[in-house]
């Protein structure tokens, strides 16, 4: 753990293994909650002097850090794929994402700008400044392990806040080092803390603390509305990025061949194990047949295996428990009419015996009865469903819970505008299977999360606005 600038070692230990061949990767230090709060007190006291500096300050600090993980991409993605086992060409790119923040909010901490109000009197001038709102928790998980550390602390720091951060148990290693690189370009002591702690203690103590003014969250929404619950009591600032169930709209007008290519990243891409990923496959029943032979031509010539290998293009689930609930949601679908493909993986006896596989699978003839028609699935399983016509699949593609991410594919202007506005998920990719990106906002609606992340809304999250008002004599 790294807590004022110090390295703190504990006699509980956590060893991390590899998820796709059970062998020993890091061991990191578990604490308690007194460190929970030492880490608090630290980033309160630290607080004081860092609001203070001059944005220009803050952000040297900033561009100090992106720099110094470029200097250390290779190394950082390889950690990626140690502790959560994605493919080392997509460890690479969220490390390169999570400099992208850096960047980003190196520049963003320049542009935080106030505004001044007409007043209604001669006498009198009304401001309104933007000031950094305190010491935040954040609480990150384990599937982007580096680029949702920076995708918070960027922000915060940029804003001149301090900040209390939890890796998941399942992937700190890759936080870890991020505090190492805090560290080389002289961050001041309690400004970036680092704790690893039992979950429910480690909320007991932030969410009771009347000195942390934020909570920033990314994971189960059922995990969410606890923290929503909890934040009540002391009335905190609350950034949620949640569950999703994206739906892949592909209209007829399509480029078909396109089309299934980009699904192949926004469903297998880190084995389906992100909250943007496709649980649901739309495809107009006039290109059925032949949407679904191209996908499962391109499902038969995925590479499953140990993401350390360049070849790998899919990797294992996180843990056994992982695997256990994919397998359960395609028996629940196959035992429900669904027709199952599968990609036979060629594992290595390692991998066989101790990895967290699933085989890449596609569902056709998918209902609304079966459980993976509307339970998030955080695996490599892609369920397609057939419809007629737009309105059909107005009716049908809307989830009553989630609303995070869409993807939708169609050369139709109108269909775009028309089909775009009406989905109700915060993030909409037409023809674009990745359409996320640093300077644009990040989130979603319904229960699917509360603000944004990114772009300069990513800022404004940080940041609370106070009202001056000014009255002289002439």
């Amino acid at each position: 753990m790294y807590i004022n600038g110090q390295w703190i070692e504990t006699e509980d230990k956590l060893r991390m293994s590899s998820p796709a061949t059970g062998e020993f990767t890091y061991e990191v230090n578990n604490g308690t909650e007194e460190h929970v709060q030492q880490a608090i007190d630290a980033a309160d006291e630290a607080f004081k002097t860092w609001s203070k500096i001059s944005a220009k300050e803050r952000a040297n600090y900033l561009i100090a850090v992106y720099r110094k993980m470029e200097e250390k991409k290779e190394f950082l993605a390889e950690v990626i794929t140690k502790e959560m086992g994605k493919p080392i060409k997509d460890a690479r790119g969220e490390v390169q994402s999570s400099i992208e923040y850096f960047r980003w909010f190196a520049e963003e901490a320049r542009r935080i700008y106030g505004e001044t109000i007409p007043s209604d009197s001669h006498d009198k001038r009304i401001l309104v400044i933007k000031q950094p709102i305190g010491v935040v928790g954040a609480i990150t998980p384990w599937n982007f392990p580096l680029s949702m550390g920076a995708r918070k602390s960027a922000p915060a720091i940029a804003a001149g806040c301090t900040i209390v951060i939890k890796p998941s148990s399942k992937s700190p290693q890759s936080t870890i080092e991020l505090a190492k690189i805090f560290e080389e370009v002289g961050l001041p002591k309690g400004v970036f803390n680092v704790v690893m702690a039992n979950s429910s203690k480690f909320t007991e103590v932030l969410m009771n603390s009347k000195k942390v003014k934020k909570i920033t969250f990314t994971g189960s929404t059922d995990v969410g509305k606890s923290l929503m619950e909890k934040s009540a009591k002391t009335v905190k600032r609350i950034s949620m990025e949640l569950g999703g169930h994206a739906p892949f709209i592909v209209f007829d007008d399509a480029n078909i061949e396109q089309a299934t290519e980009d699904l192949l990243l926004t469903k297998f891409r880190c084995s389906g194990q992100m909250c943007t990923s496709t649980n649901r496959i739309y495809v107009q029943d006039t290109i059925a047949e032949k949407f679904t032979e191209l996908i499962i031509n391109k499902v038969k010539n995925l590479k499953v295996g140990n993401g350390l290998k360049e070849e790998t293009n899919v990797g294992p689930l996180i843990d056994q428990n992982a695997v256990t609930l994919v397998k359960k949601q395609i028996e629940d679908a196959v035992n429900k009419g669904a027709h199952k493909f599968e990609n036979k993986m060629e594992l290595s006896k390692a991998e066989n015996e101790n990895g967290n596989f699933v085989n890449p699978t596609i569902l056709t003839n998918v209902t609304p009865q079966m459980n993976v028609y509307t339970e998030e699935s955080f695996g490599p399983v892609a369920p397609i469903i057939f419809f007629k016509s737009e309105e059909e699949l107005l009716n049908m593609v809307n989830h009553d819970s989630y609303g995070l991410a869409s993807y939708l594919y169609t050369d139709n202007m109108s269909r775009i505008i028309r089909v775009s506005e009406a989905l109700e998920y915060g993030m909409v990719g037409v023809n674009d299977p990745l359409p996320f990106v640093v300077q644009s906002p990040f989130g979603g609606v319904k229960e699917s999360g509360v603000g944004r992340e990114g772009g300069h809304q990513g800022l404004d999250a940080y940041l609370e606005e106070k009202l001056v008002a000014i009255k002289y004599n002439l």
